[in-house]
């Protein structure tokens, strides 16, 4: 079957996760594919080309991570700070498949620089929230060590998680698409396959990542393989902020430091980077979300 054009797949497969498992063997796979929820979030600023791809690398990796941890309510933070001409670089993917991204650039953002030189040193945080399921919060923090951001996310595991991984990601100006394989503890029939899969999956094209439906990637790669191929989960752009985050924020900063902005600027104006909404309190605003703080806690009853 023909490769076709970069991101028809995107139109056959939409914004969705699919995860396989090689039967018999202890590798596991994700791929991904993006496209109104990678457009949605392209959108938001006029990012350089290079920015641009790597904020797509990042938003497909952010989605293949959020599939490795099993996380209903959660989230999974992709954050990469660095000394380069991107110093900030936060993808956010939750457990119920939604996204959200950004990325800050200094100009002039080098043409063909790779994503490692456009981050520059600095370090790798994954952060997982676990969300109100009252489990801990975990965050893991690795030096950024790589030429691609593919590889220094593989560095990341080796280091914090241990876990053998490899990702290849890929984006143009429709698509963003990853594909990363794992090798799970515990071992299978065939002790060479985890080799025999990464290999195969090195010969994997750019073109291939974004333009083939995943039966068709999957056959392509691993035809000699039983392989298993799960059903679509959908993923969407969709931003956590609203207003009770900015109210909480705002309890943080306190009511002197509150006040003080009201006194010089008439009104609190937060804007969200990450989709752009506006959130504006005035002085009634502001007194209620303190007269609020202040009123005791209702006791709970237990029966």
């Amino acid at each position: 079957m023909a490769a076709g054009r970069p991101g028809d797949a995107c139109r056959a497969e939409g914004d969705s996760l699919r995860r396989f498992v090689i039967e018999r063997s202890d590798v596991r796979g994700e791929l991904v594919h993006l496209d109104a929820s990678w457009q949605a979030i392209a959108s938001r600023r006029p990012y350089p080309p290079p920015v641009r791809r790597l904020l797509g690398e990042a938003a497909a990796a952010a989605v293949l991570l959020s599939a490795t941890v099993k996380m209903a309510e959660g989230a999974i933070t992709l954050q990469a700070q660095g000394e380069g001409p991107v110093p900030l670089l936060v993808v956010q993917a939750t457990g119920r498949r939604t996204l959200r991204g950004l990325a800050h650039w200094r100009d002039p953002v080098p043409e063909d620089a790779a994503p490692g030189a456009l981050l520059g040193d600095g370090r790798l945080v994954v952060t997982l929230d676990p969300g109100e399921t009252g489990r801990e919060r975990y965050q893991g923090i690795v030096p950024l060590a790589g030429r691609t951001l593919a590889e220094c996310i593989e560095g990341y595991f080796a280091r914090s998680e241990q876990l053998p991984t490899r990702l290849w990601l890929a984006t143009d100006e429709r698509s963003a698409a990853g594909l990363l394989l794992q090798r799970m503890p515990g071992g299978g029939d065939d002790p060479d396959t985890w080799e025999r899969a990464v290999h195969l999956a090195a010969t994997l094209t750019p073109v291939e990542l974004l333009g083939l439906p995943a039966e068709t990637l999957l056959h392509r790669l691993y035809h000699q393989e039983d392989v298993r191929l799960y059903g679509r989960e959908p993923v969407a752009f969709r931003c956590g902020c609203s207003r009770a985050r900015i109210e909480e924020m705002l309890r943080r900063l306190g009511p002197d430091e509150a006040r003080a902005i009201l006194a010089e600027e008439g009104r609190i104006v937060v804007d969200c980077e990450f989709c752009g909404q506006r959130y504006e309190l005035d002085a009634v605003d502001v007194e209620r979300v303190f007269a609020a703080a202040g009123q005791p806690a209702v006791p709970t009853t237990r029966h």
